[in-house]
């Protein structure tokens, strides 16, 4: 059995400050420096990917999944809570989560510390003058896990299927807090229509974390 002293904990809660404080602002350079690209999200896509090896700073026993008996299906930490601009995450899903397609309406970068989650990429079909309706075809699917990132400009559109028999942790960066990104929009493929997705969709519960 290991026990953690309070001591120890509070090192390692302030590493994890640092940590975060010196990734975002590496970021904020980068996005400065080259705009809203891809190039500039491989750079960021790197620095999550060194992130996410700091398991010692980023573990289920402060970041747990939820119950399985919840009801829930996710846990979302706001991992710089309060802050404007770039919001960093630390998600664990549960196997069997799925969403349907969205976009996200800023630019986000997805990074895996533990599990994996697919994700199935589309391009839109139609020609976007119906505002409530819309076509989509898959154009790829990524498996999220260590060592393999996936990054999304703002008008990309992906869904995520988590199967396996373990619960997710990702680290997710968005260009803004999620709560903020009222123009996010989800497909529903099966009837085609078009819908806000943080108001149907996304689950609300966010537990910040210093």
């Amino acid at each position: 059995m290991t026990t953690t002293t309070n001591e120890a904990s509070s090192t390692i809660a302030a590493q994890r400050r640092e940590a975060v404080q010196d990734l975002l602002a590496d970021a904020r350079q980068i996005i400065g420096e080259k705009g809203v690209t891809r190039d500039a999200l491989d750079a960021i896509s790197g620095l999550l990917l060194e992130l996410a090896t700091q398991h010692a700073l980023f573990d289920t026993t402060d970041f747990p999944p939820p119950q399985r008996d919840s009801g829930d299906t996710s846990t979302r930490y706001r991992l710089n809570p309060g802050e404007d601009g770039f919001a960093l995450y630390l998600n664990s899903l549960l196997p069997g989560k799925t969403t349907i397609p969205h976009n996200h309406d800023t630019w986000a970068v997805i990074a895996a510390i533990e599990g994996a989650e697919l994700n199935r990429i589309y391009k839109r079909t139609d020609d976007g003058s119906d505002p409530d309706r819309a076509t989509l075809e898959l154009s790829r699917e990524v498996v999220v896990r260590p060592g393999v990132p996936i990054a999304f400009l703002p008008d990309d559109i992906h869904s995520i299927h988590v199967g396996g028999a373990e619960p997710t942790l990702h680290f997710h960066l968005y260009g803004r807090p999620l709560e903020t990104l009222t123009g996010r929009l989800g497909f529903e493929t099966d009837t085609g229509v078009v819908v806000r997705y943080n108001a149907k969709h996304m689950q609300q519960a966010t537990q910040a974390v210093g």
